[in-house]
């Protein structure tokens, strides 16, 4: 698990996500990494493939590649958001998480994020007819 949020902090993040999901397409997922050392854009990177993030049906999924004892966050956005809201929404969003993260609030900037992020998702991808989850909302650790 981790150290930096609770049990409870946890299972609230799933429940973000998945009120992040609601009335879009759009996929979202958290990967808490405390093991890896090296280039974290690159191990994000691989996550993100490894959890088949580069095959949802619409590409608009979205990771949330965590590193808090490096205090180290990237996102990654598949082509169909990132084309849409384009780098200058997740360099914004990096930056209101990171520096939440700097006055500790952990919980706080990553739920934030993770809704923020829903919202743009409802705007370019909204549900037109059944809603498929196509990737668990569990958080994911290394």
């Amino acid at each position: 698990m981790s150290s930096f949020l609770t049990d409870q902090q946890i299972a609230n993040l799933v429940d973000a996500i998945q009120s992040a999901e609601d009335h879009s397409t759009g996929e979202i997922r958290v990967h808490i990494d405390s093991n890896t050392e090296g280039n974290n854009a690159e191990i994000a990177f691989d996550i993100f493939k490894e959890l088949c993030m580069n095959k949802t049906a619409a590409l608009n999924a979205v990771l949330f590649h965590v590193n808090f004892e490096q205090k180290y966050l990237t996102i990654i956005g598949d082509k169909g958001i990132h084309e849409k809201v384009h780098q200058s929404f997740w360099d914004a969003l990096h930056d209101e998480i990171t520096s939440g993260f700097a006055k500790g609030k952990f919980f706080e900037s990553l739920r934030d994020g993770i809704l923020k992020t829903g919202f743009e998702l409802k705007k370019y991808f909204p549900v037109n007819g059944e809603n498929i989850n196509e990737l668990p909302n569990e958080i994911t650790f290394s």
